[in-house]
């Protein structure tokens, strides 16, 4: 049988949402009841659905992650964009196998951690607004970047990158915090990407075109270390 953890307490709520979206959900709401006070029904309308559309946007739904030795997990829901080798990347030394992630503002947004470990980094590139699902977008879009290191000392960069309509991008942990695969870490608001640069060794499963979901998708897996290797 299958077994899964939670990676962070199940919420309380039929409807959870995440925390950055409660000022767009309230000023969107407080201007639809004035518009109904005021008798304008048809604006009170679209604003009622915009309330909705926000809700939906900013949906944060538990996951119950899948415990299997040395997999990774998708750090978000979206449609995969790049699984390949790269040479050089500037958040990890050396080769690296990369994967990207395309959210659509259709996908849940919240980003969810890979592989546990400990948070050793997280740097801010300022940037571009490209349209998150090109290539390009991976190095010259405004990014923040969260390097996490296994307890074998592998190095893994998780990449939050904005995109053309996505100008914020959320990051709620910080150096030094100890993380689990499957946890929540931040969320990029309106569509974007995240990239996972991973050690040349990694075992990558997803592939272009295939749909994962943040904290619950097994994308891929770190092979175990030689044991002289291990420290």
């Amino acid at each position: 049988m299958d077994q899964y953890t939670w990676a962070d307490p199940p919420s309380r709520t039929a409807f959870p949402v995440a925390a950055p979206g409660y000022p767009f959900i309230y000023a969107a709401a407080f201007a639809t009841v004035v518009f109904a006070i005021l008798g304008w029904s048809v604006i009170a309308v679209f604003g009622l659905l915009a309330t909705v559309a926000i809700c939906l946007f900013f949906r944060d739904p538990d996951r119950a992650t899948p415990v299997s030795e040395n997999a990774l997990i998708a750090p978000a829901d979206g449609r995969v964009v790049f699984t390949g080798k790269v040479e050089d990347n500037p958040y990890v030394e050396g080769p690296c196998m990369k994967v990207g992630i395309f959210m659509s503002v259709l996908n849940v947004h919240v980003n969810r951690i890979p592989f546990s470990g400990d948070v050793t980094s997280v740097r801010h590139y300022p940037g571009k607004f490209f349209s998150a699902d090109k290539d390009k977008a991976s190095l010259e879009n405004e990014r923040n970047a969260v390097i996490v290191t296994t307890k074998d000392r592998r190095v893994i960069g998780v990449v939050q990158v904005a995109g053309f309509i996505a100008r914020r991008i959320i990051t709620w942990v910080h150096p030094n915090d100890t993380v689990a695969a499957g946890q929540r870490f931040g969320m990029i608001c309106f569509g974007s990407r995240v990239d996972l640069y991973l050690p040349e060794d990694a075992e990558v499963s997803a592939r272009v075109g295939d749909r994962v979901s943040a904290g619950y998708s097994i994308i891929g897996r770190l092979p175990d270390l030689p044991e002289e290797k291990n420290p």
